[in-house]
């Protein structure tokens, strides 16, 4: 089956094809480096990390660039606020925001330029348009022209009467139309400021990804990413520069992720509902951030929920528990796999060997991994009964079918970047994530604990029922063995 994506350009599947066969290059808008980074910021990034981890899972050559924005009129309001410069409010950002990346598994990209580094590369790209006649100087800064641009909407499917009646549009009289977006901006007392054929100032936010996607890959080159909502104006003015310049496509597909909603509401500041990232990986393993963003559609709403993410710790924890006794039951497996299979056994060892081709048919539908994910938990399932039913007396055939899937599980889980960890250290790792998202004494757990366990020594087995009662409500569950209780866990 071929690699088909949607394409925000042409609103439907298409079935990629790289311009260089083998090679792909990629770009995917980054942050704007002025503030923490929250939830939605992490659902771009985990997005185009697994869309790059399953390009290079399918045999391609990919250079991707996710760029970093260091100058904006958001970074010189905080670094007025904050009385430091603007390069030590983005560098902060940024560093905190690489932490955030690095603990939710996503890989750095190839390249991550900042935009402060390409001013020539932009400065050169709007001589190109005013040149073309496509953008004009008014009082030392530079704008583009939105009407001269024959194309203008194709991206978002806005149309220049639809803008006219119904955007809010930047108030600027050094404009010749209020349409027109500003390509360099003539310097301010107290702003970061560069040279320029048109006096010193700095760029204006949407001619850096132009620049410095054309640097890096050329143009035109094959994906282009970010969330929904850049869309418009940034994406559609980014095919305005970039087309108008060159006289060629910028780029062939266009790819977007969708939004990430609070209870069902929009996630915004000024309705105070932000998550920011360090804030949820303080309490949730990153693992479970993980797997709750990509358990949907890239292109799906997601609605944060303490539900919705606790289902999916649960979810998590679930699929350790039970792969923990098939990883124990598959390490002995004798290799080749065992001849000797009943027709039930030989119909799930096929399910378990066709895992990998129905992984690769959801990847391969627009990167569906809300479809792989499920393709797992199916086939697990199954197998997990089949374990069960024989209580640890595991024939040789019982091993070889779960070193089956313990073997395809491994090549799935580095696409995904989770149901590749040590399920003890997991549950380990989670359980001090619970203790600290609900505040719990650790000592008194020990302790009554303990004490449970002396009063079922004695035949006291009403206290030691009020004792689980009393952790369960503190969320503690426990895990109760003939010699006694090893474990306990946190309840999500």
């Amino acid at each position: 089956m071929p690699l088909v994506l949607y394409n925000t350009l042409s609103r439907k599947k298409e079935e990629f094809v790289p311009l260089k066969d083998g090679r792909v290059g990629m770009y995917v808008c980054g942050i704007t480096a002025y503030d923490s980074c929250h939830l939605g910021h992490a659902r771009a990034a985990i997005v185009f990390d697994v869309i790059v981890r399953y390009l290079r899972y399918k045999g391609y050559d990919v250079t991707y660039v996710r760029n970093y924005t260091d100058v904006d009129d958001k970074i010189i309001n905080r670094a007025n606020r904050d009385g430091v410069s603007c390069r030590e409010i983005s560098e902060r950002y940024i560093k905190e925001y690489e932490d955030d990346m690095g603990a939710l598994g996503v890989a750095m990209p190839d390249i991550a330029p900042r935009a402060t580094e390409h001013i020539p590369e932009m400065i050169e790209a709007v001589e190109k348009l005013i040149e073309k006649g496509f953008a004009y100087e008014s009082n030392g800064s530079v704008y583009f022209s939105v009407r001269k641009f024959p194309g203008y909407g194709k991206l978002s499917g806005k149309n220049i009467e639809e803008l006219e009646s119904g955007a809010r549009v930047e108030v600027d009289e050094t404009k010749k139309d209020p349409l027109d977006f500003a390509l360099w901006k003539a310097s301010k007392p107290g702003e970061p400021k560069w040279p320029s054929p048109w006096g010193e100032g700095r760029p204006g936010w949407h001619i850096e990804c132009s620049a410095m996607s054309a640097k890096y890959l050329g143009q035109p080159f094959d994906i282009h990413g970010g969330g929904r909502d850049l869309v418009f104006p940034h994406h559609e003015n980014e095919i305005a520069q970039a087309e108008g310049a060159c006289g060629c496509q910028f780029v062939r597909y266009w790819l977007h992720n969708g939004f990430i909603n609070i209870n069902a509401e929009k996630m915004s500041k000024s309705l105070g509902n932000i998550k920011a990232i360090g804030e949820i990986r303080e309490i949730f393993d990153p693992e479970v951030v993980r797997y709750f963003i990509l358990s949907s559609h890239y292109r799906s709403p997601i609605d944060y929920t303490e539900e919705n993410i606790n289902n999916a710790e649960r979810a998590l924890v679930g699929f350790y528990t039970t792969y923990e006794q098939i990883v124990i039951a598959g390490s002995s497996a004798h290799r080749p796999f065992a001849l000797s299979l009943s027709k039930g056994e030989q119909d799930l060892l096929n399910k378990i060997q066709s895992l990998k081709n129905h992984f690769e048919e959801a990847m391969d539908d627009d990167f569906n991994t809300a479809g792989a994910v499920g393709s797992v938990f199916e086939v697990m399932n199954e197998l997990s009964g089949y374990v069960a039913a024989r209580k640890k007396n595991w024939t040789d055939a019982t091993k070889d079918i779960c070193a089956a899937f313990v073997d395809a599980v491994s090549k799935i889980s580095p696409v995904l970047g989770f149901f590749g960890a040590d399920p003890a250290g997991f549950r380990e790792r989670n359980k001090r994530f619970g203790v600290k998202r609900y505040g719990l004494d650790v000592p008194k757990i020990g302790s009554l604990i303990n004490e449970r366990a002396e009063a079922r020594g004695h035949k006291n087995f009403a206290r030691a029922d009020e004792i689980r009662k009393e952790l369960n409500a503190m969320k503690v569950e426990l895990n109760d063995r003939p010699d006694g209780t090893t474990e306990w866990f946190v309840r999500s």
